[in-house]
C-alpha cells in the first residue's frame, strides 16, 4: 500500500476489529453479570422475607414453615449450613453480607441462597424452576401473610416499610379494585381471591394482582421486566458506524498531509532533473513543516555546492591555463636555445611553473577535502607561542625583504601558558596561509599577535600593504577571489588560501574576520575560536 491514508486506515480497521472482538467478549461478560444481578434483585426481597421470618423460630417451627411454604409455592426449600452448601469463599462472603445469592441451574431455573442466622451458620436454599412466576406467587403469599397481622388502614404503610427494609427489586403497592389497571374479567377473578398476571401496555412487562381477602385492597406487584441482554448486533452497528467515522476523520487529516508530501516528492523530482531553484512551502511547525524546511535547506546547500563546483572547475581551468602555457612556451624555447645559459634560464622558469602547479593542486585538494564535511579532527594541546615562532621561522626566509615579527602576545593571568586545543596540522596550515598572504601584499613588515583567554583565543596577522576595501570584506574569503585593485594579481596566489583558512577555523568552532590594521595600516586578518574543544563521542 503506497497511500498513507490506506496504511493508517488499515491499521485503524485492524485495531477496530480487535476492539470489536474484545467488545463481544466484554458484552457477553456484561450480560452474564446483568443476568445475575437481575435474578438476585427478583429473589432478594422474597427470600429475605422468608429468612427473617425463620430467624426467631425454633427448629420445629422452621421445619413446619418450610413444609407449608413448599406445598403452597411449589418451591423446594431447605435449611443448610455453609459446609453443606458447597459455596466458595467469595459466594459465602456475599451471603454473609445479607445478599440473596442466585446460581443459575438452567435457562429459567436457579438455586437461591439467603442467610438465616449468622451465629448458627444457617442458610435458606430454594430451587426455583420458573423464577419470575414462582417468586411472584411466593412473594404474594408471604406479603399477604405479613399484612393480615395489621389493621386494614395501616396495611399500605406496612407494605412500604417491607419494600424498603427487605430490598425488593420491583414495585409493590396496595390499590383498590377500581384503581387497578385490569379489565372486567381480571377484576372478577381478583375479587374471587385469584392471582392474575397481566401484560403491560407495551408487552415488555407483567403485573401481578392478588386480592387481599377481607380487605378492599388489591396487592399489585410490578411491573416486572424481562432481562433483555444487549444484542451483539448493536456492537456490529456501532463498529460499522465507528469505522465510517474513523475513516472520514483519518481521510480529512491525512489528505492535507499527503498533499504536502506529494509537493515534497514533486520538488525532489524537479531538483533531480536540474531545477535547483525549486523550493517547497514551509507551512506550520509540525513534522512535515520541519521536513519542508530541512528540504529547502538541503536544496539551497546543494545549489551552493554545485555553484561552488562550477566555479571551482571554471577557476581551475583558468588557473591551469597560464602555467601550462608557460611550460609549453619554455619547451619550445629550450629546443631553440643556442647557449647553456639560455637553456638553464628556461629550465628554471619551467621549474617555477611546476612548483606553481604543485601548489595549486595541493590547495585544491585541501579545499575540496574541507568542503566535503567535517574531517576527522584530532584535537590536542597546542602551544600557540611555539606555533607562531615555527611559522615565522618557516616563512620569513622566503622573502628576505619582508620583516616578519611577533606583535603583542598576551595570556590571561589564570591561564596555564599559551596552550589551546586544536588540530595541530590544520591550525598550522591556517597560520601559514594567513602569514603567506600577508607577506605577498606587505610592503616591508608583517606582525603576528595572539591573545589567550580563559574561554577563547585569538590570532591577528597584520601587514603594511595597501589593505582591503571595506566593501570587499564580506567576499574576501570566497574561493578563487583575488582583488584587482589594492591586491593585484601580480602578487601571486591562487585565491584558495583564505577559503581554506575560513573552513579550518569553522571546524574549530570559530570565525575568520578581516579589518583594517591599526598598527601597520594594511589588512588585519583575525582568527577566533574556543580555547577548549568538545571531545567527539566514540
Amino acid at each position: 500500500m503506497n497511500s498513507i491514508f490506506l496504511r493508517i486506515y488499515g491499521g485503524m480497521c485492524a485495531a477496530l476489529i480487535l476492539v470489536a472482538v474484545l467488545g463481544v467478549l466484554a458484552l457477553h461478560l456484561l450480560n452474564e453479570v446483568r443476568s445475575e444481578q437481575y435474578r438476585e434483585r427478583l429473589a432478594h426481597g422474597t427470600f429475605s422475607l422468608m429468612a427473617d421470618n425463620l430467624q426467631p423460630m425454633n427448629p420445629t417451627e422452621r421445619r413446619r414453615a418450610l413444609l407449608v411454604w413448599e406445598r403452597l409455592l411449589g418451591i423446594p426449600l431447605n435449611l443448610q449450613t455453609f459446609s453443606q452448601t458447597g459455596l466458595d469463599l467469595g459466594e459465602r462472603t456475599r451471603v454473609l453480607r445479607g445478599q440473596a445469592l442466585v446460581q443459575q441451574t438452567g435457562p429459567h431455573a436457579a438455586k437461591v441462597y439467603r442467610l438465616v442466622s449468622e451465629q448458627e451458620q444457617l442458610v435458606l436454599t430454594g430451587e426455583v424452576q420458573q423464577i419470575s412466576e414462582q417468586l411472584a406467587r411466593a412473594t404474594i403469599y408471604l406479603l399477604a401473610d405479613e399484612l393480615v397481622r395489621y389493621p386494614v388502614a395501616e396495611q399500605p404503610k406496612r407494605l412500604a416499610a417491607l419494600k424498603k427494609d427487605k430490598g425488593f427489586g420491583f414495585e409493590l403497592q396496595l390499590v383498590t379494585v377500581d384503581q387497578a389497571d385490569m379489565d372486567e374479567d381480571q377484576s372478577r377473578r381478583v375479587s374471587e381471591g385469584d392471582t392474575v398476571m397481566a401484560l403491560g401496555k407495551e408487552g415488555d412487562s407483567i403485573r401481578v394482582f392478588a386480592g387481599m381477602v377481607g380487605t378492599p385492597w388489591v396487592l399489585e406487584i410490578g411491573p416486572l421486566y424481562q432481562m433483555n441482554p444487549y444484542p451483539p448486533q448493536w456492537l456490529v452497528l456501532i463498529a460499522a458506524l465507528g469505522l465510517s467515522l474513523i475513516g472520514l476523520i483519518v481521510y480529512l487529516l491525512v489528505r492535507q498531509l499527503e498533499r504536502r508530501l506529494s509537493g515534497l516528492e514533486s520538488a525532489a523530482t524537479r531538483i533531480a532533473k536540474g531545477s535547483l531553484e525549486t523550493r517547497v512551502p514551509t507551512r506550520g511547525a509540525d513534522s512535515v513543516g520541519r521536513l519542508a524546511a530541512a528540504f529547502n535547506g538541503m536544496a539551497e546547500h546543494l545549489q551552493q555546492l554545485l555553484a561552488i563546483q562550477r566555479e571551482l572547475v571554471r577557476a581551475v581551468s583558468h588557473e591551469l591555463r597560464t602555467p601550462v602555457a608557460r611550460l609549453r612556451f619554455g619547451l619550445e624555447m629550450i629546443s631553440t636555445a643556442t647557449t647553456v645559459q639560455a637553456r638553464d634560464k628556461y629550465l628554471e622558469g619551467m621549474d617555477h611553473d611546476i612548483q606553481d602547479l604543485d601548489g595549486l593542486v595541493d590547495e585544491m585538494l585541501t579545499y575540496a577535502r574541507l568542503e566535503q564535511g567535517s574531517p576527522a579532527l584530532n584535537f590536542q594541546r597546542v602551544d600557540l607561542d611555539a606555533l607562531v615562532n615555527q611559522v615565522i621561522s618557516e616563512l620569513a626566509p622566503l622573502r628576505a625583504e619582508i620583516r616578519v615579527q611577533r606583535g603583542l602576545c598576551l595570556s590571561a593571568a589564570d591561564c596555564d601558558g599559551a596552550w589551546v586545543e586544536a588540530e595541530p596540522r590544520y591550525l598550522h596550515r591556517a597560520l601559514q596561509n594567513l602569514v603567506g598572504n600577508a607577506m605577498r601584499h606587505a610592503q616591508g613588515q608583517v606582525a603576528i599577535s595572539y591573545q589567550v583567554g580563559q574561554q577563547r583565543c585569538r590570532v591577528d596577522v597584520e601587514d603594511d600593504g595597501p589593505g582591503v576595501p571595506e566593501s570587499a570584506w564580506e567576499k574576501i574569503f570566497t574561493p578563487f577571489l583575488r582583488l584587482d585593485d589594492s591586491r593585484t594579481r601580480a602578487s601571486g596566489g591562487h585565491g584558495l588560501g583564505l577559503s581554506i583558512v575560513r573552513r579550518i577555523v569553522h571546524w574549530h568552532g570559530g570565525r575568520a574576520l578581516i579589518s583594517k590594521s591599526k598598527n601597520l595600516g594594511g589588512a588585519c586578518f583575525s582568527l577566533s575560536w574556543p580555547r577548549n574543544q568538545e571531545k567527539p563521542e566514540r
